[in-house]
């Protein structure tokens, strides 16, 4: 059954959220969300879960109905951490997530891939119709058209790039082993960019499932996952080390680096995660975010260039998908049109056929005349509404309805078919000016 209803929207993001609060937020999984959500009287639904959000939009009759649905997502949630939605802004959100414009690192290129798994994911569990189909299939699009049309995705991209480009002055990455302290989203960063350049890889956190998910989540054979009471061995191992743990007190002191060799650090903590101290030591060589900012400076204003140019091509898009939206809506009112002129000319022709006493292949015939007249009739109104619809000149959508509906207009008894299973407030406000207060407060029932 094709929907009808208007997309709500709630976001659990990192711009709100700590990790952990993110992992309590999480569902076991997409496809598992989405069953939820259709459960709780959603029509459509899609359910977006990284390392950095947990997203959620349904169609449903009315926006109230919509965040209703959504609870079966956000859960005990705190409200302060969720940021919730209505029809365009849920759209222009989406868009903005597949373009990489709300990540934690701009313009990453791992988003996109994660949408349309999630696409997949609610495709495959029936949460897909003709609403999310549009805004995701468009979300994906424009998360393509950014990343070929623009650079936003090129250069350093964040602390974590830069760390590594600034390592590989000092540090063959290629032989080296590469050890990350921290399993937040920092963290979580660090051992994705240096997964696919060292040769091995650790992964260093107080609590080691949360380590060992990283390890799991990084493209690297040799990931391995251990606690901070053996960071000493682990640091020894180590020819890079990048640390990120958001810890209060500092996690690598100058007597873990005294005898581990030669070792770069990486300090990207706030506050520090390695004292000031620990760059006396002779074999080690530290450096801190004051160190990247020269880094991430040569390619700050080429992004800023191109994350400008994505908002423009948002905003094209996301004009573009409105307007299918409205054409769409206007299909319904062309759809009454169509079935109003389809029982005058039904009722016409089999009057023509007993007057005339025709065979079946003279009735044939004059069916054939009949459909092509309607439809030759009936082409340039439908063009009009269409356009009527697209520039929110429902007006003439009246004036066509009164013309060949006669379920609408003051006289009407009955809610007209193409408004089935809208609320009065989704109807046009002047298309509502011409239904009686009666056909109104049945909708409202």
């Amino acid at each position: 059954m094709t929907s009808t209803g208007t997309i709500a929207g709630a976001s659990i993001s990192h711009t709100r959220a700590t990790v952990d609060q993110l992992e309590a937020a999480a569902a076991p999984s997409q496809r598992e969300a989405v069953l939820d959500l259709l459960d709780a009287g959603a029509e459509e639904a899609f359910v977006l879960q990284t390392c950095n959000r947990v997203e959620g939009y349904v169609v449903a009759d009315t926006a109230e109905d919509g965040q209703a649905a959504l609870e079966a997502l956000v859960g005990d949630t705190p409200e302060e951490l969720v940021a919730r939605m209505d029809h365009t802004e849920s759209l222009r959100h989406l868009l903005r997530v597949a373009a990489g414009l709300e990540s934690l690192v701009v313009g990453e290129d791992q988003i996109l891939g994660q949408v349309r798994d999630a696409y997949e994911d609610a495709r495959g569990v029936g949460g897909i119709d003709t609403i999310l189909e549009d805004g995701v299939t468009k979300a994906i699009r424009v998360g393509e058209r950014a990343r070929t049309e623009t650079a936003i995705n090129e250069g350093v991209v964040s602390l974590a790039s830069a760390a590594a480009r600034l390592a590989a002055e000092d540090v063959d990455l290629g032989t080296a082993t590469g050890l990350v302290v921290g399993a937040g989203e920092m963290g979580t960063l660090a051992a994705k960019t240096l997964a696919g350049r060292v040769e091995e890889l650790v992964v260093a956190n107080r609590t080691v499932p949360h380590a060992e998910h990283v390890a799991e989540q990084v493209d690297h054979e040799d990931a391995d996952a251990v606690g901070l009471d053996d960071l000493p061995e682990a640091v020894n191992r180590a020819d890079l080390v990048v640390t990120a743990t958001g810890s209060e007190d500092a996690v690598l002191g100058r007597e873990t680096l005294a005898g581990a060799g030669e070792t770069f650090v990486v300090d990207l903590g706030q506050p520090r995660d390695v004292p000031p101290a620990a760059a006396e030591v002779p074999d080690a060589t530290v450096r801190d975010l004051d160190a990247l900012e020269a880094v991430t400076e040569r390619t700050r204003e080429q992004r800023q260039r191109a994350a400008a140019r994505v908002e423009e091509i948002i905003d094209e898009e996301f004009d573009r998908l409105l307007a299918g939206y409205k054409r769409k809506r206007a299909d319904r009112v062309i759809s009454a049109m169509y079935e109003s002129a389809e029982r005058v000319k039904a009722a016409e022709v089999e009057r023509a056929v007993q007057e005339g006493d025709f065979d079946d292949e003279q009735r044939a015939a004059v069916e054939a005349m009949a459909d092509s007249i309607v439809s030759q009739l009936l082409a340039a109104p439908t063009n009009s509404l269409r356009d009527a619809a697209e520039q929110d000149d429902w007006s003439t959508i009246n004036t066509a309805l009164q013309l060949f509906d006669p379920d609408f207009g003051p006289d009407a008894t009955e809610p007209p078919s193409f408004v089935e299973g809208m609320s009065p407030e989704e109807i046009p406000e002047a298309m509502r000016e011409e239904m009686p207060a009666a056909v109104l407060d049945q909708l409202e029932e």
